[in-house]
């Protein structure tokens, strides 16, 4: 049951020109979308951006004019809570905690993975896209409380 007032934030990443249909299952109901870079074309972008509103940073596969208008990384605000979003961390800019940043959300590397540091939630929601090596294809959800509270869950899309 969803808690009355929590936002739904679909965290995705890595799709490489593949919107699953396991990934648009996952989408629905959320509240938005933040797409953490590697779409590799702009057809992802409208896919999704027709599920809710989307935030889409720009990842080292994606290129051609659609993908030059896509910043490097993006901050945006959410439930009162600041989420910065790059597809490498080495991308980022500026000191998460300094800027008050709660989260942030990054790709790159397809393995999903969550962690505290510094009170900073840094959450990568794995690929989305095609299967790499034998990481789990798979997206996250941030969800945000009335409050402020954070919880991401996890997903994989395909067995």
């Amino acid at each position: 049951m969803r808690a009355q007032n929590s936002l739904r934030v679909a965290l995705v990443s890595d799709t490489h020109n593949l919107v699953r249909p396991e990934l648009l299952r996952f989408l629905a109901g959320c509240d938005a979308i933040v797409h953490a870079g590697d779409i590799c074309d702009s057809s992802v972008l409208a896919a999704l951006s027709a599920i809710a509103p989307l935030t889409a940073v720009r990842g080292n596969n994606d290129r051609g004019a659609w993908a030059e208008a896509l910043p490097l990384q993006t901050v945006l605000e959410l439930g009162g809570v600041k989420i910065a979003v790059v597809h490498e961390l080495r991308d980022l800019r500026d000191d998460p905690v300094s800027t008050g940043v709660a989260v942030v959300v990054s790709g790159h590397s397809h393995k999903p993975s969550l962690e505290v540091r510094d009170g900073v939630l840094y959450v990568n929601p794995g690929s989305a896209g095609p299967r790499r090596f034998r990481l789990p294809v798979s997206a996250a959800m941030l969800i945000i409380g009335k409050s402020g509270e954070l919880g991401v869950e996890h997903a994989q899309l395909v067995a």
